[in-house]
């Protein structure tokens, strides 16, 4: 294993709890391959800004987003995700995975 993946704060579990079962399949997938190899085709992983990565999932005619970051090189840490409607990422939920990725350097720096 290359990396490992972990969650912050209940942001993607609320999000993934609502998902189709085939999308759900599609991210664990797509896990996969980020767990795994070294390097990550754009088609699956994009960096957004400020160290802010987004997963793309699409599954039939519809988008999904996670946003993530790596830490320390191999973990990779989960935030918010949400289900695209527009051609561009709606900037709010850029805004809100900044807040949490900024709360959660903080949480680890306070923890250490």
């Amino acid at each position: 294993m290359i990396r490992e993946i972990i969650t912050f704060g209940h942001y993607f579990d609320d999000f993934i709890k609502k998902l189709h079962p085939k999308v759900v399949e599609k991210i664990e997938y797509i896990f996969d391959i980020i767990e795994t190899q070294e390097r990550i085709s754009e088609k699956f992983v994009k960096h957004i800004e400020n160290g802010l990565f987004e997963i793309r999932i699409e599954y039939q005619s519809n988008i999904y987003r996670v946003f993530f970051c790596f830490d320390e090189g191999k973990l990779v840490v989960l935030f918010n995700g949400f289900q695209k409607k527009s051609q561009k990422t709606p900037k709010k939920e850029v805004e809100k995975a900044l807040k949490i990725m900024a709360q959660y350097y903080e949480h680890k720096r306070t923890e250490n």
